[in-house]
């Protein structure tokens, strides 16, 4: 259909739910870091599908190797093997502390997975069927299934789907106290925590924090669940982002960039938690996903891990993202009162600021520029690994400029 943007967007608003706000463009092709819309409009893409496109748009490299393997086998199910769900798995055990991995095709599904995983663990292996609540954090984004939603510390994601999954304990991010007394009376089948609250506006836990966690539930017996669905496959600087404390989990989740935009989820963890989804004698299969672990998904996410490792993408992220931290400091010295501080790690980074964040992503998109929001006042940077210091020099620019312009001093 050779339509115009206008024409697209009336027909959009015929034929789709409206549960998203989407942004009033068309997506049409992209390159690299530049997008077109289906007016040929250019736009520099600082969002990459929400941390999913760390490669950018069409790379080359990555782009033959899911096109060989569209010309090879796309899907087979579950009742087989395929050679790439095995080298996929391999990879990311070589390149974590995990040592059995589960695949499916969202990190929603990954993250219920690994509840599934954990409660059952508790039961089976542990002997501990009482062991049933979640400890979660305020704050937090886990996905959009009715478990992983009732997980997530935000209200606004709760609105009219009750009765919710649980029973949930929702404590504060970054408070190890509260952690403890979480803890103690030993109920908890498991904590799930992001190494960074992402969706929850960019928030970095304090020193010590993730290392605290490890020995509490080292201590109690409770699984510990890192959702890496945003701060994982280098999006940090580092392949995973529990790696910068030095403190691995029982259970990680991953989904967004592993696969460079293909859908794809996964669930890596130890072995001995991996019998939470063994099968048992004469009994049915505890866990299961239709197109998890497909042989397109797969061969995406080998692609995507052998480029970061070839073209030292994860050093890349550590100096693209020290450079971008730095010019968002900038923004906070230089504009005291719109802009309150500048946060994140690697390319995962995001400046809190006075106004509506809404507002200045719609003027920086009117401007070429594509951002997004994280928790209620963050504008958040996601930028391809393949970002250039150029394009990051014109986005700060841009916002900058829309600043100074829809938040006057």
């Amino acid at each position: 259909m050779d339509a115009t943007q206008a024409e697209l967007l009336a027909l959009a608003d015929q034929v789709l739910v409206k549960n998203y706000r989407s942004q009033q463009i068309v997506l049409d092709r992209g390159q690299g870091c530049e997008l077109w819309d289906a007016d040929g409009k250019r736009y520099l893409d600082m969002t990459a599908g929400i941390a999913v496109c760390g490669l950018g748009h069409c790379h080359p490299g990555f782009t033959a190797r899911v096109t060989e393997q569209l010309g090879k086998l796309v899907h087979v199910s579950n009742l087989y093997l395929n050679r790439q769900q095995i080298l996929a798995a391999q990879a990311i055990i070589e390149r974590s502390f995990a040592k059995r991995v589960f695949f499916c095709n969202s990190g929603a599904e990954a993250n219920e997975a690994a509840l599934k995983i954990a409660r059952r663990y508790q039961a089976i292996v542990a002997g501990a069927p009482e062991r049933t609540t979640v400890v979660s954090t305020l704050g937090s984004f886990h996905g959009r299934t009715i478990a992983s939603v009732s997980i997530t510390g935000e209200p606004k994601y709760h609105e009219g789907f009750g009765p919710l999954f649980g029973p949930v304990n929702l404590i504060p991010y970054g408070d190890l106290e509260a952690a403890t007394r979480a803890l103690e009376s030993r109920t908890a089948c498991c904590m799930i925590i992001e190494p960074i609250q992402a969706e929850g506006g960019i928030v970095v836990p304090p020193p010590g924090y993730l290392a605290g966690l490890r020995q509490l539930c080292s201590d109690t017996g409770t699984v510990l669940i890192f959702d890496e669905v945003q701060t994982g496959i280098g999006r940090t600087g580092k392949m995973f982002g529990h790696q910068h404390d030095n403190v691995f989990p029982d259970i990680m989740t991953l989904a967004k960039g592993l696969a460079g935009g293909i859908p794809i989820g996964a669930v890596a963890c130890t072995e001995q938690t991996a019998q939470g989804l063994a099968l048992q004698a004469g009994g049915p299969v505890p866990h299961g996903s239709t197109f998890g672990g497909n042989p397109l998904a797969c061969a995406a996410a080998l692609a995507m891990l052998d480029i970061i490792d070839k073209d030292r993408l994860l050093d890349r992220v550590t100096e693209s993202g020290n450079y971008l931290g730095g010019k968002l400091a900038e923004l906070v010295a230089e504009l005291p009162g719109r802009v309150v501080d500048a946060r994140g790690r690697g390319l995962l980074r995001g400046i809190a600021i006075a106004g509506s964040p809404l507002e200045v992503i719609t003027k920086c998109r009117e401007r070429g520029v594509l951002l997004s929001i994280a928790g209620s006042k963050v504008v958040r940077f996601a930028p391809p690994y393949i970002v250039e210091r150029h394009d990051l020099d014109e986005a700060v620019s841009v916002l900058r400029g829309v600043l100074v312009d829809a938040m006057p001093a």
